[in-house]
């Protein structure tokens, strides 16, 4: 009997974690179903483990060094490719994000739009951030005082809950240009736009282990990735406000540098659409150190 399209069963994907560059199931052997805005099932996504976790932080310590001793000018290049791939795909990420966020199909080309955009504008900063936040000190003496920002190390991000690409590459970027590796909790609810990122981010030039993706419980995950002490900072705009304090203290016990939502800010309510507002060199600046240095003056 010959099987036609209406008689078909559909075989929903189940995703992988992504980390160190490739892409692993979960030593968990668990899942999720992902739904749609509307309610009904699309996918499988892996339901990430604590040691799944400590395997990604593993990959971007790795990764931090070699990431943060290229040139900021090839960093720039590197990430203006992933902003190409992302353009090559956006008839995926546009199908996506309308099934995730529930949103019109003239809005989410207006998402990727934008995400694609805010990609290159970060990209753009890479070779640039050290001439703003840099500086050459006055000083009475004969010697020169420079002030050069160097990448924090390791950073932990918890992606926003209510936008699946535009947020994600908000809260990512900055991280990325300033020399960071980080290890990035997807979406919940929403996570199919990162995961897809990830196939992005293996066919350009990133490094493996600059960028570690997993999906799964943020209840489950969110405070092993606090208190994990080699992870460097923590990004929490996406944590449950019910684990935000909590977090905090797990994040103080070893000394991490936190970067929160504007104050008085929820996730639900942010515009990301408003470059004003999302568009930030300070956010770069979040997951940069200071290092002073002295030089004696050359006769």
């Amino acid at each position: 009997m010959a099987v036609t399209e209406a008689s078909r069963i559909d075989v929903r994907k189940t995703w992988k974690l992504y980390i160190g560059g490739a892409f692993p199931r979960s030593e968990s052997g668990r899942s999720y179903v992902v739904n749609a805005a509307d309610g009904s099932p699309v996918a499988n996504a892996v339901r990430a483990s604590r040691k799944d976790l400590r395997d990604a932080v593993r990959a971007a310590r790795g990764a931090f060094q070699p990431w943060a001793d290229r040139t900021a000018m090839n960093r720039g290049q590197v990430l203006y490719r992933v902003a190409e791939l992302l353009e090559g795909r956006r008839d995926q990420f546009e199908s996506e994000v309308a099934l995730a966020e529930g949103v019109r199909p003239d809005r989410a080309r207006e998402i990727v739009a934008r995400s694609i955009d805010r990609w290159v504008w970060y990209a753009g900063w890479a070779d640039k951030i050290a001439q703003v936040l840099g500086s050459s000190n006055p000083v009475a003496g004969d010697y020169f005082n420079f002030t050069i920002p160097e990448p924090t190390g390791v950073v932990g991000i918890v992606a926003p809950e209510s936008s699946s690409l535009l947020g994600l590459v908000s809260r990512l970027a900055p991280p990325i240009v300033a020399g960071n590796s980080v290890v990035v909790l997807a979406s919940e609810s929403r996570p199919l736009p990162a995961i897809s990122l990830t196939e992005v981010l293996a066919t350009s030039d990133v490094p493996g282990g600059v960028i570690n993706v997993l999906t799964g419980r943020k209840h489950e995950l969110v405070p092993v990735l606090a208190a994990h002490e080699d992870v460097d900072a923590l990004d929490v705009w996406g944590v449950p406000e019910d684990l935000r304090t909590s977090v905090e203290l797990s994040a103080a016990d070893s000394v991490k540098r936190v970067a929160r939502r504007p104050k008085g800010v929820a996730d639900v309510k942010f515009d990301w659409l408003d470059d004003r507002a999302s568009e930030r060199p300070e956010w770069i600046a979040a997951y940069l150190e200071m290092k002073t240095v002295w030089h004696p003056i050359g006769v």
